[in-house]
């Protein structure tokens, strides 16, 4: 089977939305990573499988998956041609952190009014001029969501998340385009470094550098999305040039940052804003 990938990726002029992403892909798989948005994911053809905080998932057709922001989570095909896909990736304005452990113990929502909910969000999304229309269903979309996490816990459990492993997470956090070595961030927690490493794998399913690089790709989609090159991301992403960009980011996306970046502007008078939309497909 010839290995295939088609990719849409935008950001829309629509409070909440950070970037709307389709694809296609045949063979591809995703690694362990991490969002600081809500990932809203609906599958069109095929299945994904993916684990998150430690358990399998699927999604069928008919299944809208909300996958939390911090929390590590991989993903690969689970039928033969693979799968296409729709996701929107939310910020906290839309959902907040309170519903993230309501989200890590069901993030697949069978209820086929949401799954109507979100098609029509991303056929809103996808015309430029109907940011009105896309921000009005997001909205209802939002309740929709909100009303399914309080149901399933009075109140939400947060994920595995001990105090060493969350402070280690912080200071990644705070220094993600900097980053820091491993023997300062054990001694400013006063921890042995390699008791560090653990401590964080153990907590987060995932070591602290793939954490950091997955970090510095999410904000390097941003950034290409607002038009940038590959060349101007890097550096100020945290990558040493475009080549060790480019190695990490098509590890984490499944393209290289030069064919992910936006090619197409389409300016809207009324808003004064620009809205930016990339394909690419491949077939190897």
């Amino acid at each position: 089977m010839s290995v295939r990938q088609e990719v849409h990726a935008w950001r829309p002029r629509v409070p909440g939305v950070t970037e709307v992403f389709h694809a296609h892909f045949t063979e591809y798989a995703y690694p362990m990573h991490v969002h600081d948005a809500w990932t809203l994911l609906i599958v069109d053809d095929g299945a994904v499988r993916y684990d998150l905080d430690r358990q399998e998932h699927g999604t069928p057709h008919d299944t809208v998956s909300l996958l939390p922001p911090h929390v590590p989570h991989n993903g690969s095909p689970a039928t033969p041609g693979g799968f296409r896909k729709r996701v929107v990736y939310l910020d906290s304005s839309r959902l907040g952190d309170e519903f993230i452990g309501a989200a890590v113990d069901g993030p697949d929502l069978r209820d086929p009014v949401l799954r109507l909910r979100v098609g029509q969000l991303h056929a809103a999304l996808a015309r430029p001029g109907d940011e009105l229309e896309a921000e009005s269903r997001l909205t209802l979309v939002g309740e929709r969501l909100r009303d399914h996490l309080r149901h399933r816990a009075d109140v939400p459990r947060r994920h595995r998340d001990p105090v060493l492993a969350r402070r280690l997470r912080e200071l990644l956090d705070a220094r993600v385009v900097d980053g820091i070595p491993l023997a300062e961030a054990a001694r400013l927690l006063h921890a042995h470094p390699a008791h560090l490493v653990r401590a964080f794998s153990g907590a987060y399913g995932i070591p602290p550098h793939q954490y950091l690089m997955s970090r510095r790709v999410g904000r390097a989609r941003r950034l290409l999305l607002d038009g940038l090159a590959p060349g101007e991301v890097a550096p100020v992403t945290g990558f040493h040039d475009q080549a060790h960009l480019t190695r990490h980011f098509r590890r984490l996306v499944g393209v290289t940052p030069g064919r992910y970046r936006g090619v197409t502007s389409y300016a809207n008078s009324t808003q004064g804003a620009a809205w930016t939309r990339y394909a690419y497909h491949d077939n190897a």
